[in-house]
């Protein structure tokens, strides 16, 4: 099976990467252990272990001390405990953003909007509906209302190819200095379903965000409907050192969105 004048694990490490590729181990799968794969390939322990550690650099296998191999699911996590947008997670994540603008309007602001953006019964506010993708791929579905204050700096042009953070802060010098974020299990409708490219009824993961700039004044409520089989979160959390017996709230380490490639 093993070609000659090729390093075994080389080989060894090639037939599992095409084994992964053509889906005959699944993400999460747990591979054949060394004793197996040294029994299959009539080569050393050693040699197989120089071949599991080369699909480990490459972040196609990972390894559990005491259980063995698995194949990863190629999610790349980053640091989410700053407030950033879509593109700034992407990038962190290795992947290629970017989005279609789908609205782009004005329209009188619905009763449920008017707390969130502190506004009074019939204002106009701006409607901002984007398709996200990663390499291509459609990952989200977002749609944004910014009071007319900040929706006037947009445009269309703008929005192709930028976010609404990097427009503020950086051509206009507007801040955005918080966010509170809001998690909900959701299930995609008809339009949402079309737009994600999966089926109707199919889980999502619904993010309600607000952003504030000085002065705690509403710079945007937005609703994201992500892909559950592209994206999911993590958090890390601190126990404090000393044991002195006062445990106050566990300060947050990481909150981290986890991309499936």
């Amino acid at each position: 099976m093993l070609k000659k004048g090729i390093p075994r694990h080389s080989q060894i490490s090639q037939w599992l990467r095409s084994q992964i590729e053509d889906g005959v181990f699944e993400a999460e799968e747990k591979l054949p252990s060394e004793n197996d794969l040294a029994k299959k390939f009539d080569v050393s322990r050693v040699t197989i272990r120089r071949a599991l550690q080369s699909l480990e650099s490459e972040e196609i296998i990972y390894r559990c001390q005491g259980l063995g191999s698995f194949v990863s699911d190629k999610r790349t996590p980053h640091n989410l405990v700053r407030l950033t947008d879509f593109n700034e997670d992407m990038a962190k994540a290795g992947l290629n953003a970017s989005s279609e603008v789908h609205e782009f309007k004005i329209i009188d602001a619905p009763s449920w909007l008017l707390p969130p953006l502190q506004l009074d019964e019939g204002t106009k506010v701006m409607q901002v509906d984007r398709l996200r993708m990663a390499d291509g791929s459609p990952v989200a579905f977002d749609s944004t209302w910014l009071p007319i204050l900040y929706g006037q700096l947009l445009s269309l042009e703008k929005l192709k190819s930028s976010t609404i953070y990097k427009i503020l802060e950086e051509e206009y010098d507007i801040s955005v200095i918080r966010g509170t974020y809001r998690f909900t299990a959701d299930i995609a409708d008809k339009s949402l379903a079309s737009e994600l490219k999966v089926d109707e009824g199919s889980p999502l993961l619904m993010i309600e965000r607000s952003t504030y700039t000085i002065g705690n004044k509403p710079v945007y409520f937005q609703r994201r409907y992500y892909r559950t089989d592209k994206v999911t979160y993590e958090m890390t959390l601190e126990r404090p050192q000393e044991d002195n017996g006062d445990y106050p709230e566990l300060p947050m380490k990481e909150f981290i969105p986890v991309f499936n490639r």
